[in-house]
């Protein structure tokens, strides 16, 4: 009997055609930080990698085309994309995945990571080189799911301890900055505390982060309430619902707890580190580092004005400091060297 398409075994000769297809799948979706880091290493072990991989792209973005067609009553054929193709890609890419990857191949919109144009007619990617590391390893966003199916993604230097009971689901905030999305349980409460002050919810999302003097809270969803605090016993704190903020003194001296509502752009901007994909098209590297900026403490910035100029096509995950790094050193020849006040230039080298 033969075995469903998906099953097929994969001719060794083949073998790269259909990895380069599961990267541009994988790329459609969102790289995580360490998925770029192996897709660069696989672009970099051969050049036919490279080669399949811009083939794999055309096909994928062909049927995008043919997808948009359904979209209105007065499409009529695209002459190119019905044109034969001259160096048509092995059928291997489509056999191997069957019906599955055909199905969602059609409504994708393929882009790489980091690709200058955008289109099928672009440059082949050369083999990444090695780049030399001019600034130190950045700590990476980390994002971990508990035993009772919440989520806490901490901030770049952040610390945990988790205490869960068979009554309470207790988490203590030891540095830094987190989120919580916290999955419902009624009869367990979830409180996260730092320097002294809790907040509780049982089914909600906020961010905590402990300063020098005090903790900020924010509400994202549901509503929660907080306790502790310096001066709590003068002023009480009211139970907080989404988009407002609480600063709790943590000092003697540090005053009453503060509460308000943010805006929204302002409620964007204290919680811009939170990691999302960002997707550029025909966009100038100014822009790009702009965008980048606001979501990372790490400061990137162009040597030249010129170098700002550069027209890229991008989509990257706004955490992935070192994987943009590569990116623009592989492709562009511009490499990352440390700046005189903690920022990190970016210089033209060829």
């Amino acid at each position: 009997m033969n075995s469903p398409d998906h099953e097929l075994p994969v001719p060794r000769a083949d073998a790269v055609v259909a990895a380069a297809a599961r990267w541009v799948m994988r790329q459609d979706r969102g790289l995580s930080p360490s998925e770029q880091d192996e897709f660069l290493q696989w672009l970099a072990a051969s050049p036919r990698h490279a080669e399949a991989l811009a083939r794999q792209r055309g096909a994928w973005d062909a049927f995008d085309r043919l997808a948009g067609l359904q979209s209105s009553m007065q499409a009529v054929p695209d002459p190119d994309l019905l044109a034969p193709s001259a160096n048509p890609p092995p059928r291997v890419g489509l056999v191997r995945f069957g019906w599955a990857a055909l199905s969602l191949a059609v409504p994708a919109i393929v882009a790489l990571v980091l690709w200058p144009g955008g289109s099928p007619s672009a440059p082949l990617p050369r083999a990444v080189p090695p780049v030399a590391r001019a600034v130190p390893s950045i700590a990476a966003i980390e994002e971990r799911t508990l035993d009772d199916g919440s989520v806490v993604r901490l901030n770049r230097g952040a610390a945990v301890i988790v205490e869960f009971s068979a009554t309470e689901r207790r988490v203590r905030l030891e540095r830094g900055e987190a989120a919580f999305a916290v999955a419902k349980d009624p009869g367990r409460p979830f409180v996260v505390v730092a320097a002294g002050v809790a907040v509780r919810a049982v089914g909600t999302a906020f961010n905590v982060r402990r300063a020098d003097r005090a903790v900020e809270v924010i509400i994202t969803e549901g509503r929660v309430a907080v306790a502790g605090g310096a001066s709590v016993g003068a002023v009480a704190v009211p139970e907080l619902v989404a988009g407002h903020r609480a600063w709790v003194p943590v000092a003697a001296t540090g005053g009453a707890p503060a509460v308000g509502l943010l805006s929204a752009d302002e409620l964007a901007r204290r919680l811009a580190w939170h990691p999302r994909l960002l997707s550029f098209s025909d966009e100038s590297l100014a822009s790009i580092l702009n965008e980048f900026n606001r979501h990372n403490s790490v400061v990137l910035r162009a040597e030249s004005a010129a170098l700002g100029e550069l027209r890229l096509t991008a989509r990257f995950r706004s955490d992935n400091v070192d994987g943009f790094l590569r990116l623009l050193a592989s492709d562009f020849g511009v490499q990352p060297v440390p700046g005189e006040h903690g920022d990190i230039v970016l210089r033209l080298v060829r």
